[in-house]
């Protein structure tokens, strides 16, 4: 398959954000090479077949931790299915998408980085949505028990508190 013109934009994009790129295919090493030297990648792993895919992607977990795997095509589904984050791009087979726990729905590469930058992004909103309704159940709960905050006052502390989890989830709109 011809290389995608924005590969190498998306290549820079993970690099920038700490991720190392690997290229599992079974195509030729020398095409392989070809493809890797282009576009900069850290490894590239060529004539593999799908369930050595699979193989390969524990073997990484076991060097690198996590592992994220992108792929579109029938022998991508092994790998898919190991890699903690499984992304099928779009215009992928059927086995690629219903295997992938994320599907971008544009063949794009770029959007892997963005897939993984809004994903990063959620889990913090996440964490600090959890903070502040712990921290306003840990202060109001006490105090409304202890009879020290009227009922009133307790429900409106309780609706603030959602409006700010809610308010606080939407800035992510932003990106």
């Amino acid at each position: 398959d011809p290389v995608r013109e924005t590969s190498g934009e998306a290549v820079a994009m993970l690099r920038a954000a700490g991720i190392r790129t690997v290229l599992l295919t079974g195509d030729r090493q020398e095409v392989a090479d070809e493809v890797g030297a282009t576009l900069g990648l850290d490894d590239v792993r060529a004539e593999l077949r799908p369930e050595e895919k699979a193989e390969l992607i524990e073997e990484l977990r076991k060097i690198y931790g996590r592992i994220a795997m992108v792929g579109d095509g029938l022998n991508d589904g092994p790998a898919l299915a190991s890699a903690d984050v499984a992304i099928a791009m779009g215009g992928g087979t059927d086995v690629a998408l219903k295997t992938a726990g994320i599907a971008l729905l544009r063949p794009d590469p770029r959007l892997v980085a963005e897939a993984l930058t809004l994903s990063s992004r959620t889990y913090r909103k996440i964490r600090q949505n959890l903070f502040w309704a712990f921290l306003y159940n840990a202060v109001g709960i006490p105090l409304a028990a202890f009879g020290w905050l009227s009922p009133m006052v307790a429900g409106a502390a309780m609706a603030f508190s959602s409006v700010s989890v809610v308010t606080n989830s939407l800035l992510l709109r932003r990106k």
